[in-house]
C-alpha cells in the first residue's frame, strides 16, 4: 500500500540508494539564547511542504523531475555538543562521498560549523555565503565561544577571511561590524552586490547558509532572533536565482522556530524557500 502521507519533504520519496539529492534534518538548538525551538523546524517544514505544489512557475522546474530522498532527522545527543558536531560532520562526509547533494534543515545556526567541516574534508577550499540579519562574529557570547552568535567567527578560522560573504546583515556589536568591515565580508543584498560576490567566488565550491531571520519578521516571525528591517520574500528569491549560476555544492536553512508562529506561515515560507533552493541550485 502506498497511499499514505509520510513525514518527509514533498516529493522526496526515493530511497537513499536511488537519490541524487538528500534532505537531512538536524534538530539542534542547544545554544539558542532568546527564543529556542528550532529543533522542531525540520518536521514543521516537511508538514508545510504538503500544502504547496512540486512545480515552481518562476523557475519552470518541478521537484518530481529530481531524484530526492528525505532521510529524516539526525538523532543527536542534545547534551553533548562535541558528539553532536562529530555526528553531523560524519553524515555530511558520507553523503558527499556517495556523490549526493546535501540539503540540511536546521536547527540553529551553529550547525553550519560542523556541516562546513564535513564539506572541507571533501572539497578543501570552499566559499560560504551567509544570509543573515546578524553578523555572528562574536568571539564569545555569555562565556561560550561555540554558539549561534560565534558561528561565523569560528567558521572563518576554518575557511579564511576572504571566503565568507555576508548578505542582509543589520545587527551586531560595534566590534563585530568593525571586524566584518576589516575583512570585507559585508555585501549589499542587491543585484550589483550579488554579482560582485559571484565575480570574486568564480568557480570555487560554494556553500550557502540561509538564516531565516534575514527575512523581515513581518514575513517570517517564527524565528529565534527576529530583526526588523529585513528583506522580503521576492528579494530573497531573486538573490537565490542569481546565486544559482555559481557552483553551489549544498546549503542549509536554519533558525526557523515554528512554535513562535501559531499561524504556521513561517513554516510555509520556509518550505517554499527550500523548494526554490533545491530547484535553483540543482535543476539547472
Amino acid at each position: 500500500m502506498t497511499d499514505f502521507q509520510q513525514n518527509r519533504f514533498l516529493s522526496a520519496d526515493l530511497s537513499y540508494d536511488e537519490c541524487e539529492i538528500c534532505i537531512v534534518g538536524i534538530p539542534y538548538d542547544g545554544t539558542s539564547s532568546y527564543r529556542p525551538g528550532s529543533r522542531f523546524a525540520p518536521n514543521a517544514v516537511r508538514k508545510a511542504s504538503w500544502g504547496m505544489e512540486t512545480y515552481s512557475p518562476d523557475l519552470g522546474q518541478d521537484l518530481r523531475d529530481l531524484k530526492i530522498c528525505d532521510l529524516g532527522d539526525l538523532e543527536i545527543p542534545f547534551g553533548n555538543k562535541e558528539m553532536t558536531f562529530t555526528k553531523i560532520s560524519e553524515v555530511i562526509r558520507k553523503i558527499i562521498d556517495d556523490r549526493k547533494y546535501p540539503v540540511l534543515l536546521g536547527g540553529e545556526h551553529l550547525i553550519t560549523l560542523p556541516i562546513v567541516k564535513g564539506f572541507r574534508n571533501r572539497f578543501g577550499d570552499l566559499t560560504v555565503i551567509q544570509f543573515d540579519a546578524h553578523t555572528d562574529l562574536r568571539n564569545e557570547y555569555l562565556g561560550d565561544t561555540l554558539c549561534h552568535s560565534t558561528v561565523m567567527k569560528r567558521l572563518l578560522e576554518i575557511i579564511g577571511a576572504g571566503q565568507l560573504f555576508q548578505f542582509g546583515v543589520r545587527s551586531g556589536s560595534k566590534e563585530e561590524f568593525s571586524h566584518a568591515n576589516t575583512i570585507g565580508s559585508l555585501y549589499e543584498l542587491s543585484e550589483d552586490g550579488l554579482h560582485r560576490a559571484l565575480r570574486s567566488i568564480g568557480d570555487s565550491p560554494l556553500y550557502i547558509s540561509l538564516d531565516l531571520d534575514v527575512l523581515d519578521p513581518s514575513i517570517l516571525p517564527g524565528t529565534g532572533n527576529p530583526e526588523p528591517g529585513g528583506v522580503d520574500f521576492n528579494e530573497m528569491i531573486f538573490a537565490l536565482k542569481i546565486l544559482g549560476k555559481a557552483r553551489v555544492i549544498g546549503f542549509d536553512v536554519v533558525e526557523l522556530s515554528p512554535n513562535h508562529d501559531p499561524s504556521e506561515v513561517s513554516s510555509i515560507v520556509t518550505s517554499k524557500l527550500v523548494r526554490e533552493m533545491i530547484l535553483n541550485c540543482w535543476a539547472k
